[in-house]
C-alpha cells in the first residue's frame, strides 16, 4: 500500500493533481464503456435476456443469481445488466458465510471475463451492473455471522454460479481445499496451502488440470524446500488425478492427488468443498468428479474424511486429498462422428 501512496505521490507531482484525478476518470470511464461493448456482444440482436443458475455448497445451502441483461434506450450508453442473488439461502451458523465485498468481487471478476480487450482490472467495469444481494443471507449476513470460509471457498461457488448463468464454461474444482498442520499446542510453525485442481472447459477450449482457478492464485511450496523446512513430514505424492474431469467435446481439467506421511504427532484441519456436489458440466458437458479426503493409519486402515474437518493426526499416518476435477463443455463426440 506504501508503494501505491508513494507512486501516486510521484505522478501528481510530475503532472498535477487535476490531470491525475482526469486520468483515473477516464479509465473508470473506457471501462465501464467497455463493459457495455461485452454486454451488447453478449446480447447481440435481443433486446433483453433473463438467465438463471444456481448451485450448493456441500452444506446443501443454495446460492441462486438470476441476471438480466437489456440494451435500454440508447445503445450502446444504456446497455445494462442487474445481478440478482435473491434466493440464495439465509446465514448459516458455520462459516462459509460471505461479506457482500467477496460477492461483488466475484461479480466484477466474472464480467471482467467478458470483455475480450486488454483494460486495467477496475471498478469502472460495475458502473453498468447492479448488483442486488439480499439481507440476512450468507452473502450478506449480519455482524454475528462468522466469515472465515467465505473468502477462500464462498467466492469459488459464487464465481460458478454467475459462471454458469451466463454459460461461459463448465464448472472448475469449486474450492481451493485449504490444508493446515501444527503443533497439538499451536507452538512452533504452521504451515498452510491451498492445493490445485482443475478448471472447467469452455466452448473450443478444454480445461486445464492441477491448476489453482478463479479466487485464489498460490503457488505450491517445492517438495524439496518443504520438507526441509518441515521435517516432520513426507510428501508422498503430488499427481495429477487421472480422469477426474467431467467429459465432453471439450473435456474438464483433471484435480490432483495430494499425499502427505507424518513423521511426528501433528493438527490438521481441513476446509474444502465439492465433496458433496460435483462441478456442473455446461452444454451437455459431464460434471467433473467430487473431490476426497482421507487418512491412512500406520496399519494401513482407510477413514474417510469429512469436506471440514480438524483432527490430530499420529505419526506414520498419511493425508490424502484428492482434488475436484472441471466440467466438460458439450456433448462428447463418437469416435465414429470424428
Amino acid at each position: 500500500m506504501n508503494k501505491g501512496i508513494i507512486e501516486v505521490a510521484r505522478l501528481i507531482e510530475k503532472y498535477g493533481e487535476a490531470t491525475v484525478h482526469a486520468y483515473m476518470g477516464h479509465i473508470r470511464d473506457n471501462a465501464a464503456e467497455s463493459m457495455r461493448g461485452a454486454l451488447a456482444n453478449y446480447l447481440g440482436d435481443q433486446a433483453s435476456l433473463d438467465l438463471a443458475f444456481e448451485d450448493h455448497l456441500d452444506s446443501g445451502d443454495t446460492i441462486a443469481v438470476k441476471i438480466t441483461l437489456e440494451k435500454g434506450g440508447d445503445p450502446p450508453h444504456t446497455w445494462r445488466a442487474v445481478v440478482d442473488f435473491s434466493g440464495t439461502s439465509p446465514q448459516m451458523k458455520g462459516n462459509l458465510n460471505a461479506p457482500a465485498a467477496v460477492t461483488k468481487a466475484a461479480v466484477l471478476y466474472v464480467f471482467r471475463l467478458m470483455i475480450d480487450e486488454e483494460i486495467p482490472l477496475n471498478s469502472g467495469c460495475l458502473e453498468p451492473i447492479d448488483i442486488i444481494i439480499p439481507e440476512g443471507c450468507l452473502l450478506r449476513p449480519d455482524d454475528s455471522a462468522a466469515v472465515v470460509g467465505g473468502n477462500v471457498e464462498t467466492s469459488q461457488r459464487i464465481t460458478d454460479v454467475l459462471i454458469g448463468a451466463l454459460g461461459l464454461a463448465g464448472a472448475s474444482q469449486g474450492t481451493m481445499n485449504n490444508f493446515l498442520f501444527g503443533a497439538e499446542d499451536g507452538s512452533g510453525k504452521q504451515y498452510y496451502e491451498t492445493i490445485a485442481g482443475g478448471s472447467g472447459a469452455s466452448d473450443g477450449h478444454p480445461g486445464a488440470s492441477a491448476v489453482q482457478v478463479h479466487m485464489t492464485n498460490t503457488r505450491a511450496t517445492d517438495p524439496e524446500v518443504l520438507e526441509l523446512r518441515y521435517p516432520e513430514i513426507r510428501l508422498e505424492q503430488f499427481s495429477i488425478r487421472k480422469g477426474s474431469g467431467g467429459d465432453g467435446r471439450f473435456r474438464g481439467g483433471d484435480g490432483t492427488v495430494r499425499e502427505v506421511q507424518f513423521l511426528e504427532k501433528r493438527k490438521i484441519s481441513i476446509l474444502s468443498e465439492r465433496r458433496n456436489y460435483r462441478p456442473y458440466g455446461m452444454a451437455d458437458g459431464g460434471a467433473g468428479s467430487t473431490g476426497r479426503n482421507r487418512l491412512i493409519t500406520s496399519s494401513g486402515e482407510e477413514v474417510a474424511l469429512a469436506d471440514k474437518v480438524e483432527r490430530v493426526v499420529e505419526s506414520g499416518e498419511r493425508i490424502i486429498i484428492e482434488t475436484p476435477g472441471g466440467g466438460g463443455f458439450g456433448a462428447a463426440v463418437e469416435e465414429s462422428e470424428k
